[in-house]
């Protein structure tokens, strides 16, 4: 199978449980919510996404068969070990539409923890390690297990109550970014100190200019 990505990059993860530590991150292309296109986001199941995922002209995109992009993503990797495993992190877009076990068990044999950010409408292949699902309004969630749930708020027709009974380790909500963030955090805050399951994440990648 020939993998379509967007960018591969060495950063640290902004959000969620995994705030602060370093990551490799594997940008694919596509997403089955938004074709990416803003001459199509008034039509989009989520209209809210600031991500770059068509085409793959980021820094290291391609189209690429597994070996050449477990080594892609390995090279990224800083030489030295000895400070913790490595890790990396499959985003989108939508990842699930192209992440395999194919590509997953090279990884794991080159010493890789692997997680996915995924909106949760696709099943996980077996051998992921860490799984974080971020649900989206007028999409059906197939997903209603894993690490953490991290929900963009507010969504129109989304309730954070709704998720409350599904087996996840961790619960965010994430203020939703554009020109209403100061509100949409404030919300989130709120609802957060009303409802204690709830924890705050804060994109620190955008606040702390973080590649």
């Amino acid at each position: 199978m020939s993998y379509a990505v967007k960018e591969i990059f060495y950063s640290l993860q902004g959000e969620g449980a995994q705030t602060g530590r370093a990551a490799v991150f594997c940008r694919f292309a596509g997403c089955n919510l938004w074709s990416g296109r803003e001459a199509d986001r008034a039509a989009a199941i989520c209209r809210f996404c600031d991500t770059d995922f068509v085409g793959v002209d980021g820094p290291n995109g391609g189209h690429y068969e597994s070996t050449a992009l477990v080594d892609r993503i390995t090279s990224a990797w800083p030489g030295h070990r000895r400070n913790g495993r490595p890790l990396v992190i499959f985003t989108g877009g939508e990842p699930l539409l192209q992440l395999d076990e194919a590509l997953l068990a090279p990884l794991h044999a080159a010493g890789f923890q692997i997680a996915i950010e995924t909106n949760g409408t696709k099943p996980v292949p077996a051998g992921v390690d860490w799984v974080c699902v971020s649900p989206k309004s007028g999409a059906d969630l197939v997903l209603q297990s894993g690490d953490e749930l991290k929900l963009v708020y507010p969504q129109h027709g989304l309730d954070p109550s709704a998720f409350e009974h599904m087996r996840f380790s961790h619960f965010f909500l994430q203020p939703m970014y554009g020109p209403d963030v100061a509100r949409h955090t404030t919300l989130a805050l709120a609802y957060c100190l009303g409802h204690p399951l709830w924890r705050l994440s804060i994109q620190t990648q955008k606040v702390l200019n973080i590649p």
